[in-house]
């Protein structure tokens, strides 16, 4: 039993009756595909309809949440880490009361922590599952090491595709890589697809039947498709003047075509042994880090 799975029955025994909170995974196989704008508005959304929020920006070094909203975070995820920053102090509160947490080099940094720093940060983390209903991780782009196993770790992923030829070969790369892994478990993983930019329903729903068939083929995995988000010169408006289109134009279709996304999402049932909590995630993100090195 090595030093992370320890933790986590450590961990697991202490907190059974916790809350968790629902842990949701933004990704893409490459970037500029509207990732980052879509985990800022399914927060908002959430929000809208009732639920607590905080979004993990695991994008380390670009910080593209807090651009994005226009707002610098005094403290990230490494003071939590490393400066003795409680969970409230690195917590940077954003519009409509939703919370945001800048990764900065602290996601970077969690593979190489010792089991006391491990132990300190997890007991902090633990919080966030009572304090939220919902933790958005906004990940990296790409196959980089710390987006795979983000995706290895969390229990629902919400894959962003746009009709380029490179993003949907990108998004196919990543899922290989995902099954590449010898902790991925397919069958317990819930994978769902977003296209972005495109001009209609159809057009959106043919995208992701190319990818869902080559995935389904050759990596034997099931995708299921949960929405569409048209082709929106609001949107560019709304990354300029660093507003959301749900908070700039809440009646454009893309700000109602996410709505649906997220009432998509609540109306999917998640069993409390699905969801997992983010100091869960976190712990197998780490486990899975140290095992794939």
């Amino acid at each position: 039993m090595d030093q992370a799975d320890k933790l986590r029955e450590k961990v697991e025994l202490l907190k059974d009756n916790a809350p968790s909170a629902r842990v949701i995974a933004v990704t893409s196989g490459k970037g500029g595909v509207g990732k980052t704008s879509l985990s800022v508005n399914l927060a908002l959304q959430f929000k809208a309809l009732g639920k607590s929020v905080v979004i993990l920006d695991a994008d380390f070094g670009l910080a593209n949440v807090e651009v994005m909203l226009g707002i610098r975070p005094q403290y990230n995820l490494a003071d939590l880490i490393f400066n003795n920053k409680t969970i409230e102090e690195i917590i940077t509160e954003g519009p409509m009361g939703i919370g945001f947490i800048s990764g900065g080099s602290g996601v970077q940094d969690l593979v190489n922590l010792d089991k006391e720093r491990i132990k300190k940060l997890i007991a902090k983390l633990v919080k966030l599952d009572s304090m939220y209903d919902v933790v958005i991780i906004d990940t990296g782009a790409g196959i980089a090491d710390s987006v795979v196993e983000f995706v290895l770790s969390s229990p629902e992923v919400l894959l962003v595709v746009t009709p380029e030829p490179t993003s949907i070969t990108d998004a196919y790369s990543l899922l290989k890589a995902v099954n590449r892994k010898k902790d991925f478990r397919k069958e317990q993983k819930s994978i769902k697809v977003v296209t972005n930019r495109v001009e209609n329903m159809e057009d959106g729903k043919e995208i992701y039947d190319k990818i869902s068939i080559v995935v389904s083929k050759f990596l034997n995995i099931q995708l299921e498709y949960i929405g569409y988000i048209p082709q929106d010169k609001k949107i560019a408006d709304a990354v300029i003047a660093q507003t959301p289109i749900s908070l700039s134009a809440p009646n454009s279709e893309t700000a109602v075509r996410i709505r649906g996304i997220c009432g998509a999402l609540l109306d999917v049932p998640v069993e409390e042994e699905g969801k997992k909590g983010i100091a869960k995630v976190l712990l197998d993100f780490i486990k899975s880090k140290k095992n794939n090195r």
